[in-house]
């Protein structure tokens, strides 16, 4: 034999050994690993068989079982819960749009519970409930040590009845109590109005089962209203809490024109990519998008998309950061798991997740105060309001002026433009740019 082919046989005969080394481990890990589970299994078992023979009072299989599955997920992070068969049928109802309860989204915080966002037309919302507060105790139970699902059977219940929510708010010295009375709640996903003639305003409470659709409907109609022609649009996010991803998608796929809007990584490899096709329900005007820190979720999810394609200036506060996905999984007895399985990507490949969006121009809410001695409350004086004052001659004038009126804006809308500070700057925006696009037109 040969040096060369002594040397093949030797390398040959290392490899085997190797290999032969290898799936000795593997196996052997293998081995390790089920052993391990066996033995935790066995702990399991050996636990749960102590509670139900010594624990001072009796308790079934099932509430073992399921105060087990709950501890298990809720110690994974503030979004996996375990939903058992009551939970599971009431969050198929929430994505319907009616509910009973306060009207909040809340999550996991330290300390007791995190309020995400208030749910507008809500006992919550009206109550004054506001994103970001942190709820400490529930009537007469400490939040710290809850879990998410008890905290959210504690504040559902008939309608009619009342309940405390006891918050600590930032900014303020002392704890604040709240009475809130329980109702059905029936969420408006899509309202619509005019800021000022031409000038539309979209608001997104929540993302529901038919929000896309809506919002299409609702664009339609106030064009309509304005004689065919928008001049801009505002679409307002804030204290949006999310919902439905594939609604997310429609409402930024009736935005865009084309172009990325938001894809999802994780862990098995189920990547999802989500694009838009052509047809921007808006026509291409300007638009404005409001967020502030209760805008989560689904809602970041439309922002990112606008703002990453350049299709909207986004003005606010960072949004919640709320950029994992979870996958409910139904379970054969009518329970289910709500499992945090991927993350959120914006179009640029930014992850959403305990960042956020930021806010293309930062605007903060001001306190408005009303002075009933302002200046502001005198009525102001024309040369119309004179008595006997001539006519204006133009009529062209005077029919354009006419023609020029795109949509009433309602009272309602006036009253909220006066105390709502980043609607105005929204506002002012959109009609510095169409002023500008005017005059550059010619």
């Amino acid at each position: 034999m040969n040096k060369m082919v002594r040397r093949m046989v030797v390398i040959s005969g290392a490899v085997l050994i190797i290999a032969g080394g290898i799936l000795a481990w593997n196996v052997l890990a293998g081995q390790a690993s089920a052993a391990t589970n066996y033995q935790q299994l066995q702990k399991f078992s050996q636990v749960m068989e102590l509670v139900r023979r010594s624990y001072v009072e009796k308790v079934g299989d099932e509430k073992l079982i399921d105060g087990a599955l709950s501890g298990m997920l809720s110690n994974l992070d503030p979004h996996s819960t375990y939903l058992n068969k009551e939970m599971y049928k009431q969050m198929q109802v929430d994505t319907k749009g009616e509910f009973g309860g306060l009207g909040i989204e809340i999550s996991a915080a330290e300390g007791g519970i995190r309020v995400v966002a208030p749910i507008e037309d809500t006992p919550a919302y009206r109550a004054g409930i506001k994103a970001g507060d942190i709820i400490i105790k529930i009537n007469d139970q400490l939040a710290r040590d809850m879990a998410l699902v008890e905290a959210v059977k504690l504040m559902r219940g008939k309608p009619g009845t009342s309940i405390v929510l006891t918050v600590f708010r930032s900014g303020e010295g002392r704890p604040l109590e709240f009475k809130i009375v329980r109702d059905v709640i029936k969420v408006k996903s899509v309202k619509g109005g005019f800021l000022a003639p031409g000038y539309a305003y979209l608001r997104i409470t929540q993302f529901q089962e038919h929000t896309g659709k809506l919002l299409k409907s609702m664009v339609a109609d106030l064009r309509k209203k304005a004689g065919g022609k928008l001049y801009g649009a505002v679409l307002d996010l804030r204290n949006n809490p999310g919902g439905l991803l594939n609604q997310a998608v429609e409402v930024s796929d009736l935005l865009l024109e084309k172009g990325g809007i938001v894809s999802t990584r994780s862990r098995t490899g189920r990547n999802l990519l989500f694009k838009a096709k052509q047809g921007d329900v808006l026509n291409g005007v300007p638009l404005a998008v409001l967020i502030n820190n209760g805008s989560a979720s689904a809602s970041e999810i439309v922002a990112g998309a606008l703002q990453d394609n350049h299709r909207a200036v986004l003005m606010g506060t960072r949004s919640f950061g709320k950029g994992s996905v979870q996958s409910v999984v139904a379970l054969p007895d009518g329970s289910a798991i709500k499992l945090t399985t991927a993350l959120y990507y914006t179009p640029s490949g930014r992850s959403i997740q305990a960042m956020g969006i930021q806010p293309d121009i930062a605007v903060k809410q001001a306190r408005i105060r009303q002075d009933a001695s302002d200046d502001q409350k005198r009525t102001a004086v024309f040369e119309s309001n004179l008595r006997g004052h001539l006519m204006n001659g133009d009529t062209k004038s005077r029919k354009k002026q006419a023609a020029g009126a795109r949509g009433e804006v309602s009272p309602a809308m006036r009253k909220r433009l006066q105390q709502d500070t980043v609607l105005q700057r929204a506002l002012d925006m959109l009609e510095a740019m169409h002023a500008l696009h005017a005059v550059v037109r010619g």
